[in-house]
C-alpha cells in the first residue's frame, strides 16, 4: 500500500512538472497582450455555437460510454449514466489523485451493480479506444485535404484502412463481444471528434478568421491526444504547447493556435463544471456521500 502511494506522489509531481513546463514554454512564445487583445474582441455568437457543439459531443459520448457499458451486461439509463459522466468529466480536471474521472465511474458502477471491475475497466478502455480511432479518421481526413503535407492519399487511406482492419481484427482475436456494437459506438465516436471539430471552426470564427481552416483544425486534432490520456487539470497548458509546436512547424500564427486551445479549454471546463451540482447533491446518484479519492483507489487495488 505504502508503495503504491509513494509512485501515486511521483506520477502527481511529474504531472505539475509537466504542467509548469508546459505553461512556461507557451509563455514564453506568444504575446499575453496580443492574446488579451484578441479575447476581448471575440464574437460571442460564435463562442456560444462553440459551446453548444462542445456539449453536444460529451453527450455522444456519454452516450458512447454506455453503449460499451451495455456490450458487459450493464443496462442502465442514459440519464444515470449522463450524471457519473458529468461527475467524471469534473474530476478529469480538478482530481489530484491518479485515478481520475474514469476510476470514480468505474467505482460507482462496481458499487452498484453486479460487475467485476475489470470488465468496467474494459469497457472504459475501449470507449477511449474508439475515441482515438475515431480522432485518426477525422486527422487522416484533412491530411488528405492538405497537399503542402506532400502525403500521397494512398498511403494516407492505405494506412487508415489498415489500422481500422488490425483494430477489427485484434477484436475479433481477443475481445468479440465488443464487436456486436462496433458500428454504433464508432460512429459515435465520429459524432464526438466531428462536434469537437465544429467547436473549433466555431471558435476560430468567433476570433475572426477567414483564413485556410485545415491547417488549425489538423494541429488541434493533434493537440487532442492530450485528452485522451489522463493529466493534471485536463491537460493544461499540454495542449497549448502543442498547439504552439504545430503552429510554429506549418509556419501558422501561434497566437491564434494558443487562442484556439485556450477558448476550448474553457469552454471544457464550463460543461465539465454541470457535475459540480451531483458533487453538491450526490443523493441524485444514489448515495448519501461521495467516496474520497483514498476509498476509491483502495477499492480498485482490491479489485487487482
Amino acid at each position: 500500500m505504502k508503495k503504491n502511494k509513494f509512485w501515486t506522489y511521483v506520477k502527481n509531481i511529474f504531472k505539475i512538472l509537466i504542467t509548469v513546463a508546459a505553461v512556461y514554454w507557451v509563455s514564453q512564445k506568444i504575446s499575453l497582450i496580443e492574446l488579451k487583445g484578441a479575447l476581448e474582441e471575440c464574437n460571442p455568437l460564435y463562442l456560444f455555437f462553440a459551446l453548444l457543439s462542445y456539449a453536444m459531443s460529451q453527450l455522444v459520448a456519454s452516450s458512447r460510454l454506455n453503449s460499451f457499458l451495455k456490450v458487459i451486461g450493464l443496462d442502465i439509463s442514459e440519464r444515470y449514466n449522463l450524471r457519473l459522466y458529468q461527475v467524471g468529466l469534473l474530476y478529469n480536471f480538478f482530481l489530484p489523485g491518479g485515478i481520475g474521472g474514469d476510476g470514480y465511474k468505474i467505482y460507482f458502477l462496481k458499487k452498484h451493480y453486479a460487475v467485476r471491475g475489470r470488465r468496467v475497466l474494459t469497457a472504459v478502455f475501449f470507449d477511449r479506444l474508439s475515441g482515438l480511432w475515431a480522432l485518426s479518421i477525422i486527422t487522416g481526413c484533412l491530411i488528405i485535404f492538405m497537399p503542402r503535407l506532400s502525403i500521397p492519399n494512398i498511403v494516407t487511406v492505405s494506412v487508415l484502412i489498415i489500422g481500422t482492419a488490425t483494430y477489427l481484427y485484434l477484436l475479433q482475436l481477443f475481445f468479440k463481444e465488443f464487436l456486436s456494437k462496433f458500428i454504433i459506438t464508432h460512429l459515435k465516436a465520429l459524432a464526438v471528434q466531428s462536434f469537437q471539430t465544429l467547436s473549433a471552426i466555431a471558435i476560430l470564427y468567433a476570433l475572426g478568421f477567414d483564413g485556410k481552416f485545415s491547417p488549425y483544425l489538423l494541429i488541434f486534432l493533434i493537440s487532442s491526444l492530450v485528452a485522451i490520456v489522463p493529466s493534471l487539470l485536463g491537460g493544461a497548458g499540454l495542449r497549448e504547447s502543442l498547439m504552439a509546436f504545430g503552429a510554429e512547424y506549418f509556419q501558422l500564427d501561434p497566437h491564434l493556435a494558443v487562442l484556439v486551445s485556450l477558448l476550448f479549454y474553457i469552454i471544457s471546463l464550463l460543461v465539465a463544471s454541470s457535475g459540480l451540482y451531483y458533487i453538491l447533491r450526490p443523493q441524485r446518484l444514489g448515495i448519501n456521500k461521495l467516496p474520497s479519492a483514498e476509498e476509491v483507489e483502495e477499492e480498485l487495488e482490491n479489485e487487482e
